[in-house]
Formats: structure tokens, sequence, C-alpha cells
């Protein structure tokens, strides 16, 4: 996997490449690490790191957890935004009400749900939702998944988020060294 990044960023050059390139980590297997940051990616909407995840996805992973990870990354980013809204406003009475919001995604992606859990983990910590985060860890502690499991999903999520914003940087400075 090419990752292009600067000097500058190093660090996060190392990050991924210690995470995503030195196959299991903290009790979690290669596929359910690359799945992670496959959803990761997809979450961060920056298109340099999508296609550099998928091009190392069609080498590790299953179509199934492919498309695992694709709804991982949309149904988060729906769950997210209004699980956050119920944590945040003061009114708690909201907490109250049904969500009806459609998350058959959620049990019907076809693969492990222990794997699924920490896809939307990650994506979950990359748009900073807490109410999901909590749920989600409580969810994989049940399954097996230790606190360095947890804590590697993310990582992931955080480094991604980084060589995400590196690109981004580099897309528009326009003062060069």
């Amino acid at each position: 996997m090419e990752l292009n990044i600067p000097d500058y960023a190093k660090d996060i050059k190392l990050n991924i490449t210690s995470l995503l390139q030195g196959g299991s980590a903290e009790g979690l297997s290669e596929e359910q690490i690359i799945g992670t940051a496959l959803a990761t990616a997809y979450a961060t909407r920056e298109e340099k790191v999508i296609a550099a995840l998928e091009e190392l996805a069609k080498e590790k992973l299953s179509a199934k957890h492919i498309d695992a990870a694709k709804t991982a990354a949309s149904l988060m980013a729906m769950n997210n935004v209004y699980y956050r809204f119920i944590h945040l406003v003061s009114d708690k009475s909201y907490g109250q009400l049904p969500a009806k919001l459609r998350m058959h995604g959620i049990r019907s992606h076809g693969i492990e749900q222990t794997d699924f859990e920490l896809y939307s983990m990650a994506v979950s910590a990359l748009n900073g939702c807490g109410m999901c985060m909590d749920s989600h860890a409580k969810q994989l502690e049940k399954e097996g998944i230790g606190k360095e499991g947890i804590q590697t999903a993310v990582r992931i999520a955080a480094v991604l988020q980084a060589w995400s914003q590196v690109n981004r940087i580099e897309s528009t400075a326009t003062v060069t060294s």
C-alpha cells in the first residue's frame, strides 16, 4: 500500500504502517484490522485514503466484509448524528422518543457481529458519538474483545483521520517548503 505521506507527517506514516501492515495486534485478526480501517476510511470521506484501503481490502477481505464496512460507515453516519444529539441536548426527554430510523444493516451485514461492532466503534470514534462508543464498547467486551482491541480500533480511526487531514493539507497548500 503506497502512502505518499510527506516528511512533516512521518509519525502518521509510522503509525499507519504499524497498525495496518503489522498483521494482527492486541487480539484482533488481520481481517478485523483491515475491515475496521476500511470502514473508517469511508467515514473520512477522503478519496486517497479510501482508494488505498480499498486496494488493501481487495487483497485481504471477502466481498461480504467490504460491503459490511460500507454498511457500518453509512449507518454510523446516521446514528452518530442522531445519538450524539440525544446525548448532548439538555432536554433528556428526546431520549425517550423512538428513533424511527431504519437500521436493519446492524444485524443483516453478513459477517461476524464482533467484526461489525469493531467497524462501528472506529467510525463512531471518528464521528465523536460518545453514546455510540459506549454501546459498541460494551458489546465488544461481551463478545470477548479486550480493552486493548477496542483501543486498537480507535487508534485506527485516529491515524486514518490524521492521514486524511494530511491529504487535505497537501491538496490545498499553496506555500511549498
